[in-house]
């Protein structure tokens, strides 16, 4: 008896439903029995793919590097198709309303020139680099963490940490650059006008190593821009999604991240290649 009436009132919903949306039963039903299109199962396999390379902060891409990324393993489709794909999914760029440029905020003192404007864009690798640094927080304490960019491929040529800013964190940067890669004689070593970058000591380990030094200028901050970029996209997916046991910790997953950001983080400034990649396009 109650499966008799539960069966009449699913009839009756249906036939409801049908009146409303102004087709037939049998149409409804052929609807139902309707495999999917080619359009729709394609569909899903794209989203299965999309899902994998977002995974984790080693995939936190936008619409346009997940397209370019399913160009690179085969999979044919728009930016436009991904886009909307993601939105259904619930899939965004971890990156996205992290950060505002804001003009002026760090000034600059001209003590060395900057060589940067009018300077053509580096043609290989090891022939211009720039260093920087950042603050990074634990749960137990706070670090610093030094960078060295080749200015070619965007590789991280050398880094160090320290809970402590000045010389011995800029230069552990740069011996650990050198110790792994030679650039060219006369190669651009740009940086800001901090101390850490001024100092004697530096300088001379700069021009004994036949650097040409540069430092940005007042009203020229985005001179440095491919350091900020790297500081930019490692906090957005890596130090503001997970929060640092102590420093220990710190540095072993921020040296981790360098190395997937060397190998396999594709740039768009690089024709979405990693800076691997890239040089071995150029080599």
């Amino acid at each position: 008896m109650f499966q008799y009436i539960a069966e009449n009132l699913h009839k009756f919903k249906i036939n409801r439903l049908c009146n409303l949306m102004g087709v037939s039963r049998s149409g409804f039903y052929a609807w139902l029995d309707r495999p999917a299109s080619n359009k729709a199962l394609y569909d899903e396999e794209l989203k299965r793919a999309i899902k994998e390379l977002h995974q984790g902060y080693k995939r936190c891409y936008g619409a346009r590097r997940i397209y370019h990324s399913l160009k690179k393993i085969g999979y044919s489709c728009s930016i436009r198709r991904v886009s909307r794909l993601m939105k259904e999914l619930g899939i965004k760029a971890s990156t996205r309303g992290l950060y505002t440029w804001s003009p002026g905020l760090n000034e600059f003192y001209a003590a060395t020139p900057n060589r940067r404007p009018g300077l053509h864009p580096a043609s290989s690798f090891g022939e211009q680099w720039a260093g920087d640094f950042t603050y990074i927080k634990t749960k137990t304490g706070s670090l610093y963490h030094a960078v060295i960019i080749d200015l070619f491929s965007r590789r991280v040529v050398g880094a160090s940490f320290s809970v402590r800013r000045g010389l011995a964190l800029t230069s552990s940067a740069l011996r650990n650059a050198l110790a792994r890669h030679k650039p060219e004689k006369g190669c651009l070593f740009h940086s800001d006008q901090g101390s850490e970058y001024a100092a004697f000591e530096y300088r001379e380990m700069l021009e004994s190593n036949g650097f040409n030094r540069s430092m940005s200028r007042k009203g020229t901050p985005l001179d440095n821009a491919e350091v900020e970029s790297y500081f930019h996209t490692m906090k957005a997916e890596l130090a503001h999604q997970v929060e640092f046991e102590n420093i220990i910790d710190a540095v072993a997953q921020i040296s981790e991240y360098i190395a997937f950001y060397n190998k396999e983080r594709i740039h768009s400034s690089l024709g979405y290649h990693s800076p691997q990649e890239y040089e071995k396009l150029y080599a």
